[in-house]
């Protein structure tokens, strides 16, 4: 079991039910959501739209999840305003830039510039997340590795926990995703190579390709690896995944040492195309319904995090020092 800070541990009990599992809602998307929303709109998507978008996702579902994440441009400072977010739960926030730079083969990550970690806490933020692109073998694997530990370092400072969301991606210019034994590989080095750089919370890829490897008993042995891997706790992102297909991803995942999950479209993903008020209906009969199930689901089956992390022997003077 690993010390960790104070200040740390209650972000983490913050951000986790009560029992010790995430269940956290993620609605921290920008390029890739305006992107979808625009192929369903004959207007420009602007960032007002963006964020009425969001303010419907978290006013309708944040309550149903242990805490919700979201970005610094359209959502978090707007929906804190508006008194959409909840200050029952959790609430994490993004630190890069959105998309990467470079080659394709050779991705790039950076912070989000003038925005940061300490204005994040100051905010009012209970989790940091960093988003990047990563290949061991890449000759970029140093740069994000180096970022990473910035990161880490922010958080330290800033007594946050940093949840980290490595990316896997091909090296071949011809082959446009990672064979699912790649995938694999690649998903259980990153697990143990992040943990060594002090991450807290990883926001990993579930590590393998399901269409191709279709048997669930090895979609536990790959998350039972990734396990053994992880010296810190490990929550399963959604993607783009279809929701039913992400329930049976969560079970296998949790079963094998998951900590829960940061889901967002495969809970949201087909109110998209619809008109707000049909948008609003979908949220609140059916997206809702599929959150608490996710959120039942970690409750009952997902590793606590308190397995991992204990704070320091405290004494009545435990302040002076502090």
């Amino acid at each position: 079991m690993k010390i960790t800070s104070l200040g740390k541990f209650r972000a983490l009990q913050q951000c986790s039910l009560p029992g010790g599992a995430f269940a956290i809602l993620a609605a921290d998307h920008r390029g890739n959501l305006r992107d979808a929303l625009q192929q369903h709109s004959t207007e420009q998507v602007t960032d007002a739209i963006l964020t009425n978008f969001k303010s419907t996702l978290i006013k309708t579902l944040s309550e149903s999840g242990s805490a919700v994440l979201l970005d610094p441009e359209y959502s978090i400072a707007q929906l804190i305003a508006s008194n959409i977010v909840s200050g029952q739960r959790g609430l994490l926030v993004g630190i890069e830039k959105t998309g990467y730079s470079g080659d394709p083969s050779a991705r790039e990550n950076s912070f989000l510039p003038d925005w940061g970690v300490t204005k994040a806490k100051r905010l009012g933020a209970s989790g940091i997340k960093l988003l990047v692109h990563y290949h061991p073998d890449s000759p970029t694997a140093s740069q994000i590795e180096a970022l990473i530990s910035q990161a880490v370092e922010d958080c330290k400072q800033n007594e946050v926990p940093l949840f980290l969301e490595p990316l896997s991606y091909s090296l071949n210019p011809n082959q446009k995703k990672l064979s699912s034994t790649e995938r694999w590989a690649i998903v259980v080095e990153g697990a143990r190579r992040f943990s060594a750089l002090g991450i807290d919370v990883l926001k990993a890829e579930f590590p393998l390709d399901i269409e191709v490897d279709t048997d669930e008993n090895v979609w536990e042995k790959a998350c039972a690896e990734l396990s053994a891997a992880s010296t810190v706790p490990w929550i399963l992102l959604s993607g783009a995944t279809s929701y039913e297909t992400y329930l049976r991803q969560v079970t296998a995942a949790c079963r094998n040492g998951a900590s829960g999950v940061a889901v967002g479209r495969a809970i949201w993903q087909e109110a998209i195309p619809l008109k707000s008020v049909e948008r609003e209906t979908f949220m609140r009969d059916v997206a809702f319904r599929r959150m608490e199930r996710i959120t039942a689901l970690c409750d009952g089956l997902a590793r606590p995090w308190t397995d991992f992390y204990c704070v320091p022997e405290l004494t009545s003077s435990w302040y002076i020092n502090y």
